[in-house]
């Protein structure tokens, strides 16, 4: 079957371009996804993701390689396989980062990516309850909810700490401050998770022009010659079927997905293709390279004072919050446990903030099982994590095979730098210095884990090494460039050198941004969207201007 533009994943971004590329019913639209639908009530609930955390059904539940500088551990990456992908899963915290994230990613050649430039599309995008301001938007699709008024009361001790230890508050780290302590906000809508799948594309299916095909695994893109795609080859529910694209492939697939397929298209590093027996169609070396991801560790704390553990952990305590949540749409369940938190410089000497705190009025593990749920330590309890902002470290995504259904390697070469592995103990650092405030230390009883023999810097570092993991913000893979040989996208995402291919997603990040990555990858596919309907509008301009100079003649 042929269709104008298709989409390769129904996640947070290939959501917002089925919703917009199908908008004005001028192109046929195809939207495949490797998952299902997400019509369980655990996609709506915000505590939900819990649920979703190691389910094989939902999650591509993928690890990577094992990690030299982290203990030889292959860390735990998750990646939604769900219609509305990782922004299905995640924990819905809504950050942007911070300018200079953006201003670094047009001083490295991208035109019109600068923050200023995107800073319209983030306004488009968001339903703000501050309403049209200067940074926010008040008619986009997704409702971002603060979560100042509804926090448990131990986050206000954390930010009181904060303030005594010499840190500025941030009132909104969407808006005019960045830097500094304060209550994040969440993509939520009245209670319930407020996607792109559930806020773009279910409004969007009832077009004549958008369909939808889901379990279907893309085996590689086709092309005609080895410029131009043409469609796709892929295996819906075992049968090989193929569909082809009058105008456009999309890759939404993610930061480890998208590399996957254009490698198993011929599209990569010449060396690799050739190791797995697929012909290059386009040298591209880049693809696959610049993988980024922020590492994060947490420090639990007893505490003399009641927690979330005290309500969530008993049965009794569990019910109470379900009919609290059902009746109401509101308390601990219609939020995320990562409540408070900030942005902070680990020292003088930096000039940006380099580490995001996350602060828990809840000390939790999940298990590793396909009903995990989330389980709260048998104490009063909090925890303090934190991750650094933009780590310096640069891994990789390499096809295993030449088969479409063999997960890809994934090598995050976490800690390879000076300056990550100097962050790491600035964060340490942080969170002790914060923890020591007075306010802090009133309410704690003693620190559980690493716990107070771990008092030195080279014991600190080791802590990290240990026990830190990936905070499931993967990025970078097919990064957005001038230059071919270290990128895969130009600026308006087309793959270099390639016609009818595009890539829109949060593997063309030239660098992380400093916080969570979903609002970003929203944002990409907002301004992709712009970029494709322009090009095509362009396009039909110059067909036009040749048809009136062929009637001329």
């Amino acid at each position: 079957m042929n269709y104008d533009y298709i989409i390769v994943g129904a996640g947070s971004a290939g959501c917002i371009l089925a919703n917009r590329l199908s908008a004005s019913g001028q192109y046929s639209v195809l939207l495949l996804e490797a998952g299902g639908k997400d019509s369980s009530f655990w996609f709506r609930v915000p505590v939900g993701f819990t649920r979703t955390y190691y389910n094989e059904t939902y999650n591509w539940m993928y690890y990577s390689e094992p990690e030299k500088e982290l203990g030889n551990r292959s860390l735990y990456c998750p990646r939604g396989k769900v219609q509305g992908g990782s922004g299905s899963i995640n924990a819905m915290i809504y950050v942007r980062g911070q300018p200079a994230d953006f201003d670094d990613w047009a001083a490295a050649g991208n035109t019109g990516w600068a923050y200023r430039d995107v800073l319209p599309y983030f306004r488009k995008l968001e339903s703000h309850p501050l309403g049209n301001t200067p940074y926010h938007g008040a008619e986009g699709p997704i409702r971002i909810s603060p979560m100042k008024d509804a926090v448990h009361p131990i986050c206000h001790v954390f930010l009181k700490g904060c303030d005594q230890a010499g840190y500025a508050r941030s009132e909104d780290f969407n808006g005019a401050q960045f830097e500094g302590a304060g209550i994040y906000d969440v993509n939520t809508r009245n209670g319930a998770r407020s996607s792109s799948s559930f806020e773009y594309l279910h409004p969007a299916l009832a077009r004549e022009n958008l369909k939808v095909e889901h379990h279907v695994l893309v085996d590689r893109v086709l092309f005609a010659g080895k410029r131009r795609a043409i469609g796709v080859s892929v295996t819906q529910n075992g049968a090989a079927r193929r569909f082809m694209a009058n105008r456009e492939v999309i890759l939404c697939a993610g930061a480890v997905d998208s590399p996957k397929l254009l490698q198993l298209s011929g599209v990569g590093d010449t060396a690799l293709l050739a190791k797995h027996g697929i012909a290059t169609v386009k040298e591209l070396p880049a693809v696959g390279r610049n993988l980024q991801d922020h590492l994060c560790v947490s420090f639990y704390y007893r505490a003399n004072v009641k927690t979330l553990n005290d309500e969530m952990r008993p049965l009794l305590g569990k019910l109470k919050l379900g009919l609290q949540y059902l009746f109401t749409r509101k308390g601990p369940l219609a939020m995320s446990v990562n409540q408070s938190g900030g942005f902070f410089r680990g020292s003088e000497h930096e000039t940006q903030p380099n580490l995001q705190l996350y602060f828990n009025p809840l000390s939790y593990r999940i298990p590793k099982s396909n009903r995990a749920t989330l389980e709260p330590e048998p104490y009063s309890g909090f925890l303090l994590a934190f991750n650094p902002c933009r780590p310096t470290s640069r891994g990789s995504i390499e096809i295993a095979s030449n088969r479409g259904e063999d997960a890809a390697r994934i090598r995050l070469n976490a800690l390879t730098t000076q300056k990550d592995i100097d962050e790491v103990i600035q964060g340490c650092e942080l969170v002790r210095k914060v923890m020591a405030s007075p306010a802090l230390k009133a309410i704690t009883v003693e620190e559980i884990s690493p716990g107070p023999q771990v008092a030195t810097r080279e014991g600190l570092l080791e802590y990290f090494r240990e026990q830190s993991g990936s905070i499931y913000h993967l990025c970078g893979s097919c990064a957005m460039g001038g230059d071919p040989r270290s990128s895969v996208v130009d600026a308006r995402l087309r793959v270099h050198g390639m016609d009818g291919l595009r890539v829109v997603d949060a593997s063309i990040f030239p660098n992380i941004t400093s916080g969570n990555i979903n609002a970003p990858t929203m944002m990409v596919a907002e301004k992709g969207a712009d970029l494709i309907l322009e090009d095509a509008a362009a396009e039909a301009a110059r067909a036009r201007d040749l048809a009136e100079l062929a009637s001329a003649a």
